[in-house]
């Protein structure tokens, strides 16, 4: 079955949206549960882990390789979780983060800026002033964090298969939209679709796994057999065993290369965070 990604602004509907079409369909709906996951195997606070997906990259690189090892445990965290399929995630970054599957449905949720300002002073008891300029503060981070970490505004529509305004639409049309959309062939799960799942997430559970001594490798995965892209010139075999020795004894990993990358190659290597199958 296909797997709905929903990207929301604040105040949008997106999350209400998203909760409604999953009890339609009978799927789980998750957000914050990624974080959670990803805070308990990795053992790293879960106000850490809201940062890499709020704060703008300058922010994160106060910790050492930050960008690179949080998203890597918050990307291993919600591709374990795509493997279940029937998953609504209207979590940040979904967008980003499946976009190599074909069996996932990638939705923009955006409401008129007036809706949500009168709905952010209703929640937080707050003046149209100061609900307009949180709201524009937030939805301005969210655009910067993904230019400067995967160079495409999260506002571009050439990300989603379907943008819904929730304006003149309700939720509920929203919702019976998407419920059709679900049901089309171009968006059903195939065998290699699967497969691509599967070794998407074994590479960013093994990616995760090396985060905190070589935050910026890639890593390949093809039916358990592992290839791994290190950039370091200066390590040695050392370096290279022990990074086998942790691999091979993570679940469904039969092979295990390692490949030291040429200075060139190293430069032009592409964003760890895309395609890291």
């Amino acid at each position: 079955m296909p797997i709905v990604t929903i990207n929301r602004g604040s105040y949008s509907r997106g999350k209400a949206v998203a909760e409604q079409l999953a009890r339609k369909l009978n799927y789980e709906c998750i957000s914050r549960d990624v974080l959670l996951d990803a805070s308990d195997e990795f053992n790293i606070p879960e106000i850490k882990l809201i940062r890499a997906l709020h704060d703008a990259p300058s922010v994160l690189e106060r910790f050492t390789n930050g960008r690179e090892r949080y998203i890597s445990y918050l990307y291993s965290s919600l591709l374990q979780m795509a493997r279940k399929d029937n998953v609504v995630y209207h979590g940040l970054a979904g967008q980003y983060f499946l976009c190599d599957i074909s069996h996932v449905l990638k939705v923009r949720i955006i409401a008129d800026i007036e809706d949500r300002v009168a709905e952010e002073m209703k929640r937080e008891n707050i003046s149209a002033e100061k609900a307009l300029y949180i709201l524009k503060k937030d939805d301005e981070e969210r655009r910067k964090w993904g230019l400067q970490v995967y160079g495409t505004d999260t506002w571009d529509s050439r990300l989603y298969d379907v943008v819904l305004n929730i304006h003149k639409l309700t939720v509920d049309d929203a919702v019976e939209i998407l419920y059709q959309m679900v049901q089309k062939p171009a968006f059903q799960a195939t065998a290699e679709s699967r497969k691509k799942v599967e070794d998407l997430a074994l590479s960013a559970r093994i990616k995760a796994k090396l985060a905190m001594i070589a935050p910026k490798i890639q890593v390949a995965s093809d039916d358990g057999k592992v290839l791994i892209h290190h950039f370091d010139a200066k390590a040695g075999n050392e370096a290279f065993e022990k990074i086998k020795g942790i691999v091979s004894t993570i679940e469904g990993v039969k092979e295990v290369n390692v490949s030291l990358l040429s200075p060139k190659e190293q430069h032009d290597h592409i964003n760890p965070f895309h395609n890291i199958g």
